[in-house]
């Protein structure tokens, strides 16, 4: 197939290729979301299982300052996926 044709498909089609994108980027934020929540719930077993949060109080299971930031970091990563997403399937729309 050559360059010219597949560029004639593409441009034929812009809005299914833009929401194809966004589907894409939609399912990025998602996995990413869950796999940090998943995560979490993962140190906070492992904190629990090695018996380090014994003598504190149940409500402050607390991960360290390094591990809160890339879990913030990744949270935030993953919404603005969601929302970019969210924006390409509106641009999509409009064309």
């Amino acid at each position: 197939m050559s360059l010219q044709t597949l560029w004639l498909l593409i441009d034929g089609q812009r809005a299914l290729w833009l929401n194809g994108l966004a589907l894409f980027v939609s399912l990025a934020g998602a996995w990413l979301l869950l796999a940090t929540r998943l995560r979490e719930q993962r140190a906070i077993a492992r904190l629990l299982v090695g018996d380090e949060l014994s003598d504190m109080a149940p409500q402050s299971y607390e991960l360290d300052e390094p591990t809160l930031r890339m879990n913030r970091f990744f949270y935030c990563f993953g919404c603005v996926c969601l929302v970019s997403a969210l924006l390409l399937s509106w641009v999509s729309t409009q064309l």
